[in-house]
């Protein structure tokens, strides 16, 4: 019998840290320029959000948990990771719960005040991974193929989903969105912290 002591979070994962990111690199040059649209998707979902559409906002982000479901986890990440497949029908189940948010939702809550901590914090998240996380390949010598790009890498749609949750959701639907992006950042941050 082995000594689970003696094991490391890098055991767990089946890849080195320059095949991780070249994925992450493949998938920018790939669906390029894809980026556009997904880009003004998200920004379009945090508008609404804003202006008290939480359902047209869950709407929005539904299509780009779908894509990256197939696109990078079964598609890509699976060649890597037997999880992958796995991981790909959560982010499918994620969009499902966003469309499901959006189609029971009842009436609108009042308009996201600017000065709720809640509605601040979820803005500086939902920023962060509109336009922070992209911007932190150039600076780390990168190309901007790179780069973490909502709708198309899982990590910056997660945190973009967790912002508007706290924007525009209250109670039972905040936490039904919230549940599986946070999961997937405490899975990708042992990632990167496993990988170096």
């Amino acid at each position: 019998m082995s000594d689970w002591s003696s094991y490391r979070l890098q055991d767990f994962i089946p890849f080195t840290a320059d095949i991780y990111f070249r994925l992450l690199e493949r998938m920018g040059e790939t669906f390029w320029p894809l980026h556009l649209l997904t880009l003004a998707l998200g920004t379009a979902a945090l508008l609404f959000a804003l202006k008290n559409r939480a359902r047209v906002a869950c709407l929005l982000l539904a299509p780009p948990w779908a894509f990256i479901a197939v696109a990078f986890f079964m598609q890509r990440y699976a060649e890597l990771n037997w999880a992958g497949g796995y991981i790909g029908w959560a982010f499918l189940a994620q969009a499902l719960f966003l469309v499901l948010i959006a189609l029971v939702r009842s009436a609108p809550l009042e308009p996201p005040q600017f000065t709720n901590p809640a509605v601040i914090t979820g803005i500086a998240i939902a920023l962060s991974g509109l336009v922070g996380l992209p911007l932190l390949a150039p600076p780390g010598g990168h190309s901007w193929y790179r780069a973490e790009i909502f709708g198309i890498h899982p990590d910056p749609t997660a945190i973009v989903t967790l912002g508007l949750a706290l924007i525009a959701l209250r109670g039972p639907a905040m936490w039904a969105a919230s549940i599986i992006p946070t999961l997937w950042l405490l899975l990708s941050g042992l990632t990167h912290m496993a990988l170096g």
